[in-house]
């Protein structure tokens, strides 16, 4: 009888996880407009990182805010369309430029 009721309460589980999800709330704000265009910018990967360039990357990409990022360092996973994350090496080398 034990084996009955394991398989019984194992389906129970299994159906538990297939259920859909329900759809998220009509009144999520949308998502965020911004300026930050980081295509304008890509041919600034591999110069060096500094203020001056900082805020020249600002300037061609239109972005309001700019995150430098340094080797090996942790980042929050928010998105802020309005914001230019600039990652850099040890060197001090640009080697990745996006939005968010």
């Amino acid at each position: 009888m034990k084996p009955a009721i394991i398989a019984i309460a194992a389906l129970a589980g299994l159906s538990a996880c297939t259920q859909a999800t329900p759809p998220p709330p009509k009144d999520l704000p949308a998502m965020p407009q911004g300026t930050c265009n980081a295509d304008a910018v890509q041919s600034h990967v591999g110069h060096k990182a500094t203020a001056a360039s900082g805020a020249e990357l600002m300037r061609l990409s239109g972005a309001r805010t700019l995150r430098w990022v340094p080797p090996r360092s942790a980042v929050t996973m928010d998105y802020r369309a309005d914001r230019l994350t600039v990652s850099y090496d040890d060197n001090y080398t640009i080697v990745r430029i996006s939005c968010g």
